[in-house]
């Protein structure tokens, strides 16, 4: 249970609408005794709530006729502060590749006289729709977004459509909302799958496996590489040697490899991993089950996360350009924002294979 107090929720709900364009500049919002309803709370409550908005330019009250949302708050945020700001928001920013995507974003935009506004979701639609409006406080020029939940229908669309609305620049990195046609910088993640597959058959390899995470984007495309290779090969697929996991069942996702090696250790000789960290997991449930890298099983991921605590083993990877890509999104967000026409048609970056010691060759 929340212990805001409830007339911050309501503050809190009512901004959220403004900001997201559900609430539209000029339009009248519902009355005090609907709010005194929906909420269950006195009026009182209520009233103090809309005062606050008022005082802070999102609302205004007409005598007589109700209450309005204002178009001051548009104002404040382009004059609040001269110092211009950008904005990345990433769903993850103290582990795995998302520092390094950070330190390439950091200089260029200071070398430009911005300044950064970070935040964070953790993958959850909650803390996206909350980021989404503190960038909307803070009155960013331009936006760098990684999708949270990216192959999953999204709820916060219509900030999105707000900041289009306000001629806000926006750019996605890594991931994409299929609902929104929006400028993004990736690696070719169809490709990553495909070959990461390729390698292993030219190993000798038939028996691969592949743990893929289905609610974001860069899953899905890497399955469909996978599968790409498996049909070009004419090899047969096998659902029963594919791992499904999302977000929510993240944590529990180190039991299920465990399980699914130990009941497939006769079936796989190799295993295609959504990326590095959960290679890392892969390698971590080997060694507790006594299976043996590449000897038993050969494991190849991707990103080049250069994860620590990989137990001596070397992994076989594909390229993800962290550094380069930041500091391409931060190039192209301040040329938007300088030039609004600028093109909007981004190349994807191409992976390329890092070979390590963890896939072995089979002899035929």
């Amino acid at each position: 249970m929340s212990h805001t107090p409830k007339y911050i929720q309501i503050c809190d709900e009512i901004r959220g609408k403004i900001l997201s364009g559900e609430y539209a500049i000029d339009e009248q919002i519902p009355t005090e005794s609907s709010f005194q309803d929906l909420c269950n709370v006195s009026r009182h409550t209520v009233r103090h709530a809309i005062s606050l908005l008022v005082q802070d330019g999102y609302l205004r009250s007409e005598k007589g006729s109700g209450t309005y949302v204002s178009n001051e708050y548009t104002q404040k945020l382009s004059t609040d502060n001269n110092q211009k700001k950008i904005g990345i928001i990433t769903t993850y920013f103290s582990d795995y590749i998302f520092p390094s995507i950070i330190r390439g974003v950091e200089p260029v935009i200071s070398a430009e006289g911005y300044s950064l506004t970070i935040a964070s979701t953790e993958n959850k639609f909650r803390l996206e729709k909350q980021s989404l409006e503190n960038m909307f406080l803070a009155g960013v020029d331009g936006l760098i977004v990684e999708p949270t939940q990216s192959s999953s229908l999204n709820p916060n669309l219509s900030y999105y459509m707000q900041l289009k609305e306000l001629d806000i620049p926006l750019l996605m990195i890594n991931a994409f909302y299929e609902e929104l046609e929006t400028p993004c910088l990736r690696i070719d993640d169809e490709l990553a799958g495909y070959k990461a597959t390729n390698y292993l058959i030219a190993k000798g390899h038939t028996d691969i496996g592949v743990i893929s995470k289905t609610d974001d984007i860069q899953g899905k495309y890497r399955l469909r590489g996978y599968l790409k290779s498996i049909s070009e090969h004419r090899l047969n697929y096998k659902p029963d040697l594919t791992l499904y996991y999302d977000t929510a069942t993240k944590e529990s996702l180190q039991l299920r490899i465990t399980e699914y090696l130990f009941e497939n250790r006769e079936k796989l000789t190799a295993v295609v991993c959504y990326n590095d960290e959960v290679a890392l997991i892969v390698i971590s449930a080997c060694w507790n089950i006594g299976i043996k890298i590449p000897e038993e099983l050969s494991i190849i991921g991707t990103d080049n996360a250069k994860l620590m605590g990989t137990m001596g083993v070397n992994l076989t990877t594909l390229t993800h350009p962290q550094e380069k890509l930041g500091e391409d999104a931060a190039r192209w967000i301040i040329n938007k924002i300088k030039n609004k026409k600028a093109d909007n048609r981004l190349p994807l970056y191409d992976p390329e294979l890092i070979e390590g010691d963890s896939v072995k060759i089979i002899r035929k």
